[in-house]
């Protein structure tokens, strides 16, 4: 297996696997602990009408992406605070309204779509370097803006209110919290795909959260094992021929399983 590594399609798939892993790490745990996953989900699935729009317009597919992402997050906040319309309604309507736009835009692209699979499942094995050093800047500002604000968003997690009464604008932040996980989503399309990305966020701080409390060690503990997920699922992939995304995501879900063997809180 380690003699794969020689390959530079190989160490860029590696590099792009350890800088997801730290973006599911630090913004799965919020994603857990702030009960999102359904709206991770969401902004996930919508992000494919701006793969759609991509391929229409000729542009590179990430750039749409991204775009769709931050207005999907921005829209599901606007909704669920500013109207009486439930969450999960809103999250629904766009998640469909995101993927059909998406099918609609690549049926009007003339000609054949090439790859349209990587951006649904995911495919490492075929980042490029320039999909490194974007996927390394949205990394940077993840972190950057996790750790300068991470009393706030800790506030935002656990007492909203109690936040909100000590003058931490909570509202603003959970905004920012809503387009940083749709930073991440962009981060990590490439190596598992839009519509396994919500995995991968969630089941590594969700085999964390069992043994442990403190939201430090939750993201220490969640970079590690999507770490070592992602390094373990890419090298088995490899070897065996098969989708590596999809190869990654298995060995994460085994993962969680063993944890439920050993954690005493998941058994109340």
């Amino acid at each position: 297996m380690i003699e794969s590594l020689q390959y530079e399609f190989m160490q860029n798939a590696l590099a792009a696997g350890l800088l997801a892993s730290i973006v599911c790490g630090i913004i799965g745990v919020y994603v857990v602990v702030n009960r999102m996953v359904f709206i991770s989900g969401g902004i996930a699935h919508t992000a494919f009408g701006g793969v759609g729009l991509s391929f229409f317009l000729g542009i590179s597919p990430m750039i749409g992406a991204l775009f769709f992402a931050i207005a999907s997050a921005l829209g599901i906040g606007m909704i669920s605070k500013k109207t009486k319309l439930p969450e999960d309604t809103a999250i629904g309507i766009l998640w469909a309204v995101g993927m059909a736009l998406g099918v609609i835009f690549i049926g009007l692209t003339p000609g054949y779509v090439p790859g349209i699979s990587t951006y649904l499942f995911g495919n490492i094995l075929i980042v490029s370097s320039g999909d490194l050093r974007l996927m390394l800047v949205l990394v940077t500002v993840i972190v950057s803006v996790i750790f300068l604000l991470y009393k706030g968003f800790f506030a935002l997690s656990f007492d909203e209110e109690f936040g909100r009464l000590r003058g931490i604008p909570t509202g603003y932040l959970y905004f920012l919290l809503l387009c940083l996980i749709a930073l991440s989503v962009i981060v990590m399309m490439q190596a598992v795909g839009i519509i396994l990305v919500i995995a991968l966020l969630t089941v590594p701080a969700a085999i964390t959260k069992q043994f442990t409390y403190s939201m430090k060690k939750m993201m220490i503990f969640s970079i590690l094992l999507s770490m070592l997920f992602t390094v373990s699922g890419l090298l088995i992939s490899y070897e065996l021929n098969i989708a590596s995304g999809a190869t990654i995501i298995l060995v994460a879900g085994a993962g969680f399983i063993i944890s439920l063997l050993f954690s005493k809180r998941s058994l109340y």
